[in-house]
């Protein structure tokens, strides 16, 4: 077993608890939504996953003092808005997805209005939890969360990122470096941004440390997606591989070159790690994380 297979075991034994805890309060809380369609895909597309937002959400809430119990709330929104981005984006009218951790997409798997209704009703339920009075303790909190979830879930952040991708996709010209890195800080960073600020917000504690974190542990986990879409397998990564290359996209490989990315994906990590030294040894398991993210496989 070499050194990467033992951090990805290190990291998922880390992650399964909390992964755990995040997948039951998802249960309790869509157990009320009855059986219809939409309940049922709303449940399917929140299961499964490596749960990478919502351990952001409580590795930060932890080094801030908050308790466990209420950081399940952000960490549920979290997951509810990145599912509702996926359930979006493997419909046909943009990546056109038939699989998704290894198992068919919403829209395969029921229709492609349940899909649409689907992640709808998932990014409204991500407000609700975000903005829920059991989550942070204060007002003030609450709605610091809900507001800068709606500015990195919408049209200045993960919308904008993904509206760059498929304009991208039509452009007569591939994008360059500085493009593609402002259009992934949308798409890919915003979400895990929020997710890293999630715990100094519920503390109304500064942020900058995490922001800094998160902005390059964003981009390096970009970099890790474009390397393993050239060199994953299909099976492994529980999605088609190889789409951007076919495509004719321009990703961080096919621009620096795949020793060159995994590089700048080191480099990233170290940086992560690095805007973490204020928290000491308290915050190991967010640095085994930076590191995680750039070993996995999908």
């Amino acid at each position: 077993m070499d050194h990467g297979d033992k951090l990805r075991d290190r990291v998922d034994h880390a992650v399964t608890g909390q992964a755990g805890r995040v997948q039951d309060h998802l249960d309790r809380v869509l157990a009320s939504f009855g059986d219809g369609d939409v309940a049922q895909a709303m449940r399917y597309a929140c299961s499964g996953g490596k749960r990478i937002r919502a351990r952001l959400v409580l590795d930060g809430a932890r080094l801030h003092g908050v308790t466990e119990d209420r950081a399940l709330w952000p960490a549920c929104a979290i997951e509810a808005m990145h599912a509702y981005s996926l359930v979006h984006d493997d419909l046909p009218c943009m990546d056109d997805d038939d699989l998704r951790r290894g198992l068919p997409t919403v829209h395969i798997r029921w229709n492609e209005a349940t899909a649409v209704l689907t992640g709808d009703a998932l990014q409204a339920l991500a407000f609700e939890l975000a903005s829920h009075p059991d989550g942070a303790d204060t007002p003030q909190a609450r709605v610091d969360l809900a507001l800068s979830l709606a500015r990195a879930a919408g049209g200045q952040g993960m919308v904008l990122g993904q509206a760059l991708d498929i304009a991208a996709e039509t452009a007569d010209r591939p994008l360059t470096l500085d493009e593609i890195t402002h259009l992934q800080a949308g798409k890919t960073g915003a979400l895990i941004d929020w997710a890293a600020c999630a715990g100094p917000r519920m503390a109304q504690a500064d942020t900058a440390p995490l922001a800094a974190y998160a902005a390059a542990l964003g981009l390096a986990f970009q970099i890790q997606d474009d390397v393993i879409d050239v060199i994953g397998d299909a099976a492994a990564a529980g999605k088609a591989v190889g789409k951007d290359a076919a495509a004719g996209k321009a990703t961080f490989v096919s621009l620096l070159g795949l020793d060159a990315a995994r590089a700048r994906a080191t480099s990233l990590v170290d940086r992560a790690c690095d805007a973490l030294s204020g928290y000491g040894d308290d915050a190991e398991s967010l640095r085994a994380l930076a590191r995680f993210v750039i070993s996995r496989h999908s």
